[in-house]
């Protein structure tokens, strides 16, 4: 099977090029060899791989800056998925793309289920709704999986930030308000590649029963004070004096993005369908952890 994967130097797309070898030949682009924002380069490049799969781990996840520029974050996160899945239907092809929590209010107090309302609080969020949209209008086989929190050893995130922070600081106010699921980009990545082992032996008709939409998560939840807690508490070998950690309300940190206040999704429909359990969140970060 040949594997287009598009956006390999990303945090998930890293994590993706190593585990979708075990499927099939990966032929991987990266920002310089595939510009999204070229949609006949799109075009061209999936014409001429000819994949039997394409991984879309490319996307516009500055949430801040996005505010500033939404024509850019969509055309990344909104138009090119839609250009890729018309070109995935044309060649049969299943398709996989990646969404966000950030696409709910976060007005729900129960983890929020795939058929949940959306309706996004910033233009982030926006783009990647309009993303999956135009997916499913495409009407190619096709799976979005939705994640939260994303963060790994490499790129811009959470966890990197508050290790970075843990030798410049010595206080970190933290907001304790905003409830979801840190999720690592190796989790993911794995989630996608035993969903796509189950998927890709259906035939065609049970292939368009699966598709669609599914939350893949960590399980469990937790503040944005209770993520650097964790990091605090598994890196304190590690660093000096450890900065005293302050809970603080989203209020008393203002950014250019709304964020919605509670964004825990449930993966129990991934579960029903594709047999698969997301690990704890606390256990998946020692694991990020020890591999640094």
């Amino acid at each position: 099977m040949k594997i287009l994967l598009i956006g390999n130097n990303g945090q998930v797309g890293w994590e993706l090029q190593r585990t979708l070898n075990a499927l099939g030949e990966v032929i991987a682009t990266d920002r310089k060899t595939l510009d999204l924002l070229n949609l006949n380069a799109i075009r061209e490049t999936i014409r001429s791989v000819q994949p039997t799969l394409i991984v879309n781990a490319a996307a516009y996840t500055a949430v801040d800056m996005a505010e500033s520029q939404p024509e850019l974050a969509m055309a990344i996160n909104g138009v090119a998925p839609g250009v890729i899945a018309e070109e995935a239907k044309k060649l049969n092809c299943t398709f996989v793309h990646y969404s966000t929590d950030y696409i709910f209010d976060g007005t729900k107090r129960t983890p929020y289920v795939e058929s949940d309302s959306p309706n996004p609080l910033n233009v982030y969020g926006r783009s990647k709704l309009a993303g999956e949209q135009a997916i499913i209008a495409a009407g190619a086989s096709h799976l979005i999986f939705r994640t939260s929190w994303v963060y790994s050893n490499r790129g811009s995130n959470f966890l990197l930030t508050i290790k970075r922070l843990l030798r410049e600081k010595k206080e970190l106010k933290i907001v304790d308000d905003q409830i979801g699921a840190p999720t690592s980009a190796s989790d993911i990545a794995g989630g996608t590649v035993k969903a796509l082992d189950l998927f890709l032996k259906q035939n065609q008709q049970r292939k368009a029963e699966m598709s669609g939409i599914y939350h893949l998560t960590a399980a469990g939840e937790t503040s944005w004070h209770g993520f650097a807690a964790e990091i605090i508490s598994a890196q304190n070998r590690n660093v000096g004096e450890i900065p005293k950690l302050s809970a603080i309300k989203t209020h008393e940190y203002p950014t250019a993005a709304r964020r919605p206040m509670f964004s825990v999704l449930s993966n129990e429909k991934l579960h029903s369908t594709f047999g698969l359990r997301t690990p704890q969140w606390k256990e998946s970060l020692k694991r990020v952890l020890a591999e640094t």
